[in-house]
């Protein structure tokens, strides 16, 4: 085992870890392909073990690779840290910071207007994609810098390299179908869902966070996942594609709102959805200050970070944040 690896060679082998296509991961790194396949052909010989199984058609990690890239994670997060606290000074702290707030209509939206109303000599470039599973990858990659959402749902290897604040426990709601049969009610029972079935995000690995919460809350109880589908993108398509299939939808109340279909919070537990600030660990940057205390002023006035009685969270989720 090599006491020196270079931690571009270990760049080279999360990108095509984590996107499984020689293309992509160039693209990613911004080298050419040729470039990124030779150093993937030099840390094998260093390492002395083959890591990826190629083909025609496809590229999948090989025992050694899995066995890998937790540990190259970590290695390349601490470098980053190291980079950050020691390297970048002042002319970074002057660039925009990236911040992926999911949608405009989001906790995150809410606490990036809170935090250019406090820092406006800040430059804050929103970015509007759902899903923490696809933000985190980014954040480590150094394609943006912050995000949020349910950071308990997050594979222990990629939550390495990040730190993060609680910001609020979101409620948890259920998206009907004006005429479903529990349309009616202001609340809904959890009880009251036993045999339906809830789209959740499963098929998209971007949200990978909420399917596997979805999993928890349904486990048990009666409620189906709905199959896997295709990644949807945008609230326009979302939109005609519930409507279209006649979906319910796990969701929370902070949601986008759809035509012909109502929003109830769901009860008797009431379960709650964690949302954090995330960030690249040792990230430095006025603009993540002014976001996470923007963050921490809401609780006086709204009770973000109170779980009400009788609520519920995920066992991942009470582990980490706690009762």
């Amino acid at each position: 085992m090599p006491n020196d690896l270079s931690p571009r060679l270990l760049r080279a082998f999360v990108a095509v870890a984590e996107e499984l296509h020689f293309t992509r991961a160039a693209v990613r790194l911004y080298v050419a392909q040729q470039a990124l396949s030779r150093d993937i052909r030099s840390l094998e010989r260093e390492l002395g073990a083959v890591l990826f199984v190629r083909s025609t058609r496809r590229v999948a990690l090989t025992p050694e690779g899995e066995r890998l890239l937790p540990y190259a994670l970590r290695v390349l997060a601490a470098h980053d840290g190291l980079a950050a606290a020691f390297g970048r000074g002042a002319a970074d702290e002057a660039r925009p910071l990236a911040v992926d707030v999911a949608a405009p209509v989001s906790t995150g939206q809410r606490v990036l207007e809170a935090a250019r109303e406090a820092a406006p000599g800040v430059e804050f470039v929103a970015r509007y994609y759902s899903g923490l599973t696809a933000a985190a990858a980014d954040i480590l990659a150094g394609r943006i810098d912050v995000s949020f959402g349910r950071v308990a749902g997050l594979p222990r290897e990629t939550l390495a390299g990040l730190e993060h604040d609680l910001v609020r426990y979101e409620r948890v709601a259920v998206l009907l179908p004006q005429e479903h049969r529990l349309a009616g009610l202001s609340e809904v029972p959890l009880a009251a869902l036993e045999g339906e079935t809830l789209y959740a995000g499963a098929g998209n690995p971007d949200t990978a966070e909420w399917t596997s919460y979805a999993q928890a809350l349904f486990a048990g109880r009666g409620i189906q996942l709905a199959a896997p589908f295709p990644k949807i993108e945008g609230e326009r398509e979302f939109s005609r594609v519930v409507r279209g299939r006649g979906w319910s939808v796990l969701a929370t109340t902070v949601f986008i709102g759809i035509e012909g279909m109502v929003l109830r919070p769901l009860t008797e537990p009431v379960p709650l959805s964690p949302v954090s600030v995330v960030w690249r660990r040792g990230l430095r940057h006025p603009g993540l200050t002014a976001l996470r205390e923007a963050a921490r002023k809401p609780d006086g006035d709204e009770g973000w970070r109170l779980r009400p009685p009788g609520s519920w969270l995920p066992a991942p989720d009470e582990a980490l944040h706690g009762p």
